[in-house]
């Protein structure tokens, strides 16, 4: 047997990993994309999951900052079931309220004018994209958007144009139009920066690229830049958006305004959803036909997403992601002081990034038998991305799981 921080007993490796009808399926079914864990997730409820064997997970992925009203949100549940049974699709040839709705309230919350809706963070870079392309077009120009080395956008052939190197991999020709620089180097930006950009993207915090923040200095400058050139600057908040830093958008940290952001994950409490925001002038560079979806903005995912800005309100989540992701972070960076396991502990709010001097992979495999599910992110960063309602007595179960685990992969290293 083994047992995890909480007292709660798993059943051994064996026996947890062993039946498995869904994976069996899976692995004959599935396209084979995926490295998954062994276990089966059949349930979840706040900031637990279950799995086909009724051992019990504290959920520090969240389905990577998805599920940030944790699993099940009863509100949630109920608006779902509400919905659904009323109106769950019309096309975008007609008006729906839910739709109306929630846009009136992401310009509210975002400071910007203008939102369309999609089903994903990927086609809402898509749409960033694409509303970058024709505003530079309406105005007589094309050119370059700069993009950061480092960075993540999603899985489209736009999207993996902007990112990574081994994202491309096997899929030329890459498509043309995107010029990366150094993440966070101004003197970068500034030497790149001329009349040939037409945007500049970036996420305020990397989170494929190991929970990396945007410096301020690059920030400000970047929005500075994007003025003097007349062009839109464009914020990746798929991942950190929707209150998970404290705030319900993470460039509310930095005083400035983007002129485009896409959003989407927390958006929809694991409902799928996406949606851009822009300007009042940025957004006319889209007119009727220029861009569209069959599925973005239906009534149900818009409903869902409505109720889940409601419930950030209700109880306070922001304040709530800030106050226990300051607790979390603290707590590990004491135990990392003179520990030279640990290289960094890093990130705001509860998108918290713990850079390891070795690569991660084991220690989220060890973590995962002790009942705590999370991931690694750029080969040796430990990514904890909890549920937003998460309990102090469950961040103390997060943070002792993975300092045991980190001490059992350092003492098997030894051998």
């Amino acid at each position: 047997m083994t047992t995890n921080i909480s007292g709660k007993l798993l059943k051994s490796v064996k026996t947890v990993f062993g039946k498995q009808p869904a994976k069996k399926k899976a692995e004959k079914y599935h396209f084979d994309l995926y490295g998954r864990y062994p276990i089966t997730l059949v349930k979840g409820k706040g900031s637990k999951v279950w799995d086909d064997e009724r051992n019990e997970y504290i959920d520090a992925l969240a389905g990577i900052a998805v599920n940030s009203l944790g699993h099940c949100h009863p509100d949630i549940v109920k608006t779902i079931q509400k919905q659904s049974a009323k109106l769950m699709h019309v096309s975008n040839f007609y008006y729906n309220e839910p739709q109306s709705n929630l846009a009136e309230k992401l310009v509210e919350v975002s400071g910007l004018d203008r939102v369309f809706f999609c089903n994903s963070g990927a086609e809402a870079l898509e749409g960033a994209i694409k509303l970058t392309r024709r505003h530079a077009y309406k105005k007589g120009k094309t050119g370059v958007i700069l993009t950061m080395d480092n960075s993540f956008h999603g899985r489209t052939l736009g999207t993996i144009a902007m990112g990574k190197d081994k994202y491309q991999q096997g899929y030329d020709p890459i498509p043309t139009g995107f010029n990366r620089i150094p993440f966070n180097d101004v003197k970068a930006l500034e030497n790149r920066m001329d009349e040939s950009v037409i945007g500049v993207i970036l996420e305020t915090i990397q989170g494929e690229g190991g929970i990396v923040e945007v410096s301020p200095e690059f920030l400000v400058k970047a929005r500075s830049l994007c003025d003097q050139f007349e062009v839109p600057l464009i914020l990746d908040e798929v991942q950190c958006g929707i209150a998970r830093t404290g705030k319900m958008f993470a460039y509310q940290h930095y005083g400035i305004k983007p002129d485009i952001v896409a959003m989407a994950k927390a958006l929809g409490s694991g409902f799928p959803i996406g949606a851009v925001a822009a300007t009042e002038e940025i957004s006319k560079a889209f007119d009727h036909g220029s861009h569209g979806t069959t599925f973005g903005g239906n009534p149900l995912a818009c409903a869902v997403a409505l109720e889940t800005q409601r419930v950030i309100e209700k109880e306070d989540v922001c304040e709530m992601a800030r106050v226990r992701g300051s607790y979390m972070k603290t707590r590990l960076e004491d135990l990392s002081t003179n520990w030279s396991a640990i290289k960094e502990v890093r990130g705001k709010g509860l998108m918290i990034g713990v850079e390891l001097t070795f690569p991660g992979a084991e220690v989220v495999n060890e973590m995962l038998k002790r009942g705590v599910l999370s991931n690694c992110a750029s080969n040796n960063v430990i990514r904890l991305v909890p549920p937003l309602i998460i309990s102090k007595e469950e961040i103390d179960i997060i943070v002792d799981v993975l300092v045991e685990s980190i001490k059992i992969v350092e003492k098997n290293d030894e051998v």
